[in-house]
């Protein structure tokens, strides 16, 4: 079982479409920006640190699906609870309930995978085995 993370993000202005209701796009921004704050907040080293010492560049995304339930709207909270629902040998699935409160108003996963530069073609990337220590920290 997977550890989850609560992320929380300020509904903006900017957000909306001009109905005032929070435009379909950014749920999957919000659930991208809570991805990574799911490992850091794991104790996984921000990208840009891990590719120094393992060479993981991070974990890019192969698939998402995505439910809305209820809308959302300026001046309100979001919270973005992210969890590992799978771990695969090569990726694993993040599920990702954004809520409003008590409320759920959108369900997502995304399938993604961690990912290298192979030295003989440093311009690919080439998804590699989870890390055991990831997975460790995650769980």
């Amino acid at each position: 079982m997977s550890k989850t993370v609560i992320f929380e993000v300020p509904v903006m202005f900017g957000d909306c479409d001009p109905a005032g209701i929070v435009f379909f796009p950014n749920f999957s921004k919000w659930m991208d920006a809570s991805s990574l704050h799911f490992f850091v907040q794991c104790g996984v080293l921000p990208w840009r640190e891990l590719v120094k010492t393992t060479g993981i560049i991070g974990t890019p995304l192969l698939e998402i699906h995505t439910k809305f339930l209820r809308p959302a709207t300026y001046g309100e909270t979001l919270q973005i609870h992210t969890s590992v629902q799978e771990w695969r040998s090569k990726t694993f699935t993040h599920k990702h309930l954004v809520m409003r409160g008590e409320d759920l108003l959108c369900e997502g996963t995304e399938t993604r995978a961690f990912c290298v530069r192979p030295p003989d073609t440093p311009d690919r990337i080439k998804a590699i085995a989870v890390p055991e220590d990831i997975k460790a920290l995650c769980g």
